[in-house]
């Protein structure tokens, strides 16, 4: 029997089987063939310590020396940018104050992105406190600790059955294990690994986000151009290995699934990007679409379940990466009865009791 069973292999699963290594016995389960296949395997991967509601941003924070400092080899400086036009001017300014950004003149703009369309863009902000987050670097740090600690990684185990026993739980996944607590991490699928133990759902909802992989403009070296933003997020752009990954930031409710990108989806997040340009898309190289699951107040949920020895860590929406390692340790503290290093008010922002009637 382990002490944890941690069901879910990305990011969110990774880092809390992780940290749990260091209390007990951990064995993570992924049913897919691979670890961070869904959600966390098609992320954008960017680290932004204003990018979110208040208490993502306190958990960003308390990830902040982690991304820098222990991944902060792998991690690269970026920047961020924000592009306004007519009619967006209140969503343009709303943005730029939560997120702490300075305005640039367009031609300060026109530096950092050289094709930058003045005669469609009226206003520019911008701050260089964003970075890359090597995704797979991250993943691979918290298995290795996991692994160093004797934890157990199992892939293509589709669980299907969870009971609750007299000392903990039973899960079936094609094998049986055993474990006195569990750990749901399960992303898109979170609820159903819920249901499956007899727990309350928190009403957990995945939204499809699509991406579209594109040339880069011709002539154009692009490592260092930023992350560019329409306000409000209605669309986004990032360099990607001498390409541009572009998004309409779409967020379409779906079920549970191996999520695809839809053409025409594609094609408005391409138009929304060519409106600011002065060099529109030629060629795209690659599109695909992943699933951002949100509980109902779009803040994470991590803690306690309604049921002794389940526990959430679920809800993450497009703030898992930067998240991961504050969400993991708050998650840890609280199984331990340890201290966090969050405030109350952020602890009780994220414990998934707030939907408990």
């Amino acid at each position: 029997m382990s002490d944890f069973l941690v069901i879910g292999g990305g990011i969110a699963g990774a880092s809390a089987a992780a940290r749990l290594s260091e209390l007990g016995s951990v064995t993570l389960l992924e049913r897919e063939d691979a670890l961070a296949y869904h959600a966390s395997g098609r992320s954008a991967a960017m680290f932004e310590e204003t990018y979110g509601s208040p208490s993502t941003v306190a958990l960003n924070r308390a990830s902040k020396d982690w991304h820098l400092n222990v991944n902060g080899s792998r991690d690269m400086p970026r920047g961020m940018m924000l592009l306004g036009r007519a009619g967006n001017e209140q969503a343009f300014t709303d943005d730029m104050k939560s997120m702490h950004l300075r305005r640039l003149t367009l031609e300060e703009a026109q530096d950092l992105f050289p094709v930058l369309d003045p005669e469609t863009v009226l206003q520019v902000a911008y701050h260089e406190a964003a970075w890359d987050i090597d995704t797979d670097a991250a993943i691979q740090r918290f298995i290795r600790q996991l692994r160093g600690n004797g934890g157990t990684v199992v892939t293509r185990a589709d669980v299907t059955k969870i009971t609750k026993t007299s000392d903990g739980w039973q899960v079936t996944a094609d094998e049986t294990y055993t474990a006195r607590q569990i750990i749901n991490a399960a992303g898109a699928w979170a609820e159903q690994i819920a249901t499956l133990a007899g727990v309350a759902p928190l009403g957990l909802h995945p939204l499809r986000r699509s991406m579209a992989r594109v040339s880069a403009p011709d002539g154009y070296n692009v490592a260092r151009w930023p992350m560019l933003f329409g306000p409000g997020e209605e669309w986004y752009a990032k360099p990607d290995a001498g390409a541009l990954l572009i998004s309409p930031a779409d967020e379409t409710p779906v079920a549970p699934m191996d999520a695809w990108a839809e053409d025409m989806t594609l094609a408005e997040g391409i138009a929304r990007y060519d409106a600011h340009v002065t060099q529109p898309v030629q060629r795209m190289i690659a599109n695909w679409a992943g699933l951002r699951t949100f509980t109902p107040d779009r803040c994470l949920a991590i803690g306690a379940s309604d049921t002794a020895g389940f526990w959430w860590c679920a809800g993450q929406g497009g703030y898992g990466f930067q998240t991961a390692p504050a969400a993991s340790q708050l998650l840890v503290d609280l199984i331990s009865g340890d201290q966090s290093e969050l405030d109350a008010e952020t602890v009780a922002a994220l414990s998934p009791t707030r939907f408990q009637s």
